[in-house]
């Protein structure tokens, strides 16, 4: 419970900051699909971070301050999924950005399915839990 109100006024504030902005390439590829690749690379370990944190944290005996770290990661992979956040993603939510938001904003199942599956259909399952 908080890491949820920890989490949804940093989450108010990056869709504020953030709403006119969106992730464009060149019309070349090649140095936009490297690019394109890092970035989901960075979106993908921060998610899996993010999850190892929260797990932890919701252990039976948690470390208070795991509620704190899990907050700070959750800005951490909202920071990363910015310049992703229109791609889309399959499941129940339309965009990236949605599907982040429910899952480190209200630890929505379904949207956690979603983004994990993002990751596994750009090659990073791994990185994910």
């Amino acid at each position: 419970m908080r890491v949820r109100q920890a989490v949804l006024p940093v989450l108010a504030l990056l869709v504020l900051t953030t709403a006119g902005c969106s992730s464009s390439g060149d019309e070349d590829g090649d140095g936009d699909d490297q690019r394109l690749t890092g970035l989901r690379e960075t979106y993908c370990r921060e998610l899996g971070m993010w999850q190892r944190v929260r797990n932890s944290a919701d252990t039976v005996t948690p470390d208070p301050s795991a509620y704190d770290e899990a907050g700070d990661v959750a800005q951490d992979v909202l920071r990363a999924m910015r310049p992703l956040r229109e791609e889309s993603v399959r499941g129940g939510a339309t965009t990236l950005g949605e599907a982040t938001a429910r899952t480190v904003g209200n630890s929505d199942g379904e949207a956690e399915g979603s983004v994990v599956r993002y990751c596994g259909d750009a090659g990073f399952e791994t990185l994910t839990r």
